[in-house]
């Protein structure tokens, strides 16, 4: 009797060594499944969010050309635009002297703005910037490091260029328009309140972006030099973007029927539209000599400002 009682004692003992065993096994399989786990696929969060960080965003503008209006604005934005660390905003956005699209805010103006790689530079045109008071410090509050060119061409043919677009706006829409002697010269004399003299004046709007922007920030670009050979102005804008030079002559050739340069870039050519190039309206030359006269102060005050001199009558 005291055998089979220590028999049985010693079956159990066996049995549950055994089952310690196997939940022993059982329990380090189970822990082992999430240490050798494969390694997330492609498609696993974490991986998306890795390539998220790559993707195309809306982002601010890193540089804006502030103006000046019908000093080469469109032509210097397309040129940039070969750069291939540079997308720009197609159109005006007018975001910082339109109170209408101020009000609006940051957001707003963000959705104005091209998809961008990171590293790659935003750049905006509004030329209706640089004449407007209120503008260099809202520039500012949006981002105090900003980039702004400035392309700038001989006041009095600008103050024709501006009259003609105006002109051609008016014609088209079946609408009169004083003739461009009768806006500029009051019983002879200069007209100080014409507003497209006003706009020439670059000394006075230069002076309220120095109030605010270092000298260094903003760069000047002669925009009749940039008709007659694009390429040395664009070349000192690379280096002023602190872009790498991508831009080579070969992107320009002369188009001897509209006068003045296209460009070329992946055996596609561009030209500027219609409106680049029109035949300005008649000013006698009496009335060109006054107007001459009457930007040599203003403009010395202006090559004293910038630190240059350019070829203006």
């Amino acid at each position: 009797m005291l055998w089979t009682v220590l028999l049985a004692l010693l079956v159990l003992l066996l049995l549950q060594t055994q089952l310690s065993v196997c939940l022993r096994d059982l329990r380090n399989r189970g822990s082992v499944s999430p240490l050798h786990s494969p390694p997330p696929s492609s498609s696993s969060p974490s991986s998306s969010s890795s390539s998220s960080n790559n993707a195309t965003q809306q982002r601010l503008p890193g540089a804006i050309i502030i103006g000046v209006r019908k000093g080469g604005t469109r032509a210097l934005l397309e040129m940039l635009n070969l750069h291939p660390d540079v997308e720009v905003a197609k159109a005006e956005v007018h975001y910082f002297n339109v109170e209408e699209h101020y009000r609006r805010g940051l957001a707003w103006y963000r959705a104005q703005m091209p998809f961008t790689l990171p590293g790659q530079l935003t750049v905006e045109k509004t030329p209706g910037y640089f004449a407007s008071p209120q503008v260099p410090a809202r520039v500012w509050d949006m981002n105090p490091a900003v980039r702004l060119l400035l392309i700038v061409r001989d006041p009095a043919e600008r103050l024709v260029s501006d009259y003609t677009q105006v002109l051609h706006n008016r014609l088209t829409q079946h609408k009169p328009y004083q003739p461009l002697e009768e806006l500029l010269l009051h019983k002879g004399h200069i007209n100080h309140g014409y507003k497209a003299l006003q706009r020439s004046l670059y000394h006075l709007h230069l002076a309220r972006w120095l109030e605010v922007f270092p000298r260094e920030q903003i760069h000047v670009l002669d925009g009749d030099a940039l008709i007659r050979d694009p390429f040395p102005e664009l070349r000192k804008a690379e280096r002023f973007l602190d872009l790498p030079p991508r831009i080579n002559p070969s992107n320009f050739y002369f188009n001897i029927t509209k006068g003045f340069y296209c460009l070329l870039s992946a055996g596609h050519d561009k030209c500027l539209d219609e409106s680049k190039g029109r035949p300005h309206a008649p000013l006698s030359t009496q009335a060109l000599q006054k107007l001459c006269r009457y930007f040599r102060k203003p403009n010395k005050h202006f090559f004293e400002m910038v630190g240059r001199s350019f070829s203006w009558c």
